[in-house]
């Protein structure tokens, strides 16, 4: 047996993070698991690699400063779609390869309910701002912190400098552009100054016999919340097509990337399958398919798009900033980067 401790980091994919305690514990409980390699680098530090389902159970890995996010338990994996899919069959009655076929197609196809046979629970402690998008996703079973049972965490979420970025003037849930630097420091300034005041008031509250309930309401959306998040595949595969996606709020996203290397160790057949035909995938209306299609022709991407009836230009002359058009262009673009990136690993080799 090894015990991963507090302060350790794990691989997941291409990234590491720091393993941290839970807050119920009230101390750094040291879990313990199956057999893991823990390789070292140069500075000592030891990582922690789960090469099995059974290694990433319970280990709760540090999200920003102060969150978490850890897979609880999972019913389910790679087999269990496959199963699923060729309910006459038993299990062992196909190779790796089949399997893997099987899946891919079901992926492609949007042959959703055999990925819902995969069952994977998780527990995250995020700022109340992040849980509130997040709780968006319906399809969950969820059991959050109750404020009004328990009193609230003492820990706020703070933005890092390079976080706090001026309003999207084309997307008006988004944020983009750089600010001075003497505003971004100003605001998150506040952001400290507020909380603290915020729970130092709470806590008063509190003390004179106002209830937990009542009291909470002081409090603003930066306080860390935390809960139970049980799903399945299908519905967690849609939680991170949304997530992952460089248009969500980049503090959700920096859940989303180590729930899906989590998620990549319990079924990563289905992982690799979810990842090239959804997340690298691009979808293609009719109209978008007939300007591919006269492009191939020879014609521009400005003439194909009149001739298919995408606008690119509003009726004074000016040209759309959002709508179809740019929106093909911008994959269109992403697909130019693909073929060279392809062609210069091509010619490199």
């Amino acid at each position: 047996m090894v015990t991963v401790k507090t302060g350790e980091r794990l691989l997941l994919g291409e990234k590491t993070y720091d393993i941290v305690d839970d807050i119920d514990s009230g101390k750094e409980d040291s879990v313990k698991r199956p057999e893991l390699r823990l390789p070292s680098n140069s500075d000592g530090i030891r990582f922690v690699s789960a090469d099995a389902p059974e290694g990433v159970k319970n280990v709760l890995v540090g999200v920003q400063n102060k969150g978490y996010i850890g897979l609880i338990d999972f019913m389910g994996g790679d087999s269990s779609i496959v199963q699923a899919a060729r309910t006459s069959y038993g299990s062992g009655t196909r190779a790796t390869r089949q399997d893997r076929g099987l899946i891919r197609y079901l992926m492609r196809h949007d042959h959703t309910t055999p990925f819902e046979m995969v069952e994977l629970k998780f527990i995250a402690k995020m700022p109340i701002f992040v849980a509130r998008q997040w709780v968006r996703h319906r399809t969950a079973n969820i059991n959050e912190y109750s404020g009004r049972y328990s009193i609230m965490i003492d820990e706020s979420f703070v933005p890092e400098l390079d976080s706090v970025l001026g309003q999207d003037t084309r997307n008006r849930q988004g944020s983009q552009g750089e600010l001075p630097d003497n505003v971004r420091m100003d605001f998150i300034n506040d952001v400290e100054t507020i909380s603290k005041e915020a729970y130092e008031r709470y806590r008063k509250a509190l003390d004179a016999g106002v209830s937990r309930e009542m009291a909470r309401i002081m409090l603003p959306l930066s306080v860390y919340t935390k809960w139970y998040w049980k799903n399945d595949l299908h519905n967690t595969f849609r939680f991170l097509t949304l997530r992952l996606d460089t248009h969500a709020q980049k503090e959700i996203r920096e859940y989303a990337v180590p729930m899906f290397a989590l998620v990549n160790v319990v079924a990563p057949i289905a992982c690799e399958a979810f990842r090239e035909f959804t997340l690298e995938g691009t979808r293609l209306s009719g109209k978008e398919q007939d300007v591919l299609a006269i492009m191939l022709r020879g014609k521009s991407f400005e003439e194909a798009c009149v001739r298919s009836g995408i606008e690119l230009m509003r009726s004074d002359g000016t040209h759309l900033k959002t709508g179809e058009g740019p929106e093909l262009r911008e994959k269109i673009e992403r697909m130019e980067k693909r073929a060279e990136k392809l062609l210069n690993a091509t010619q490199a080799e």
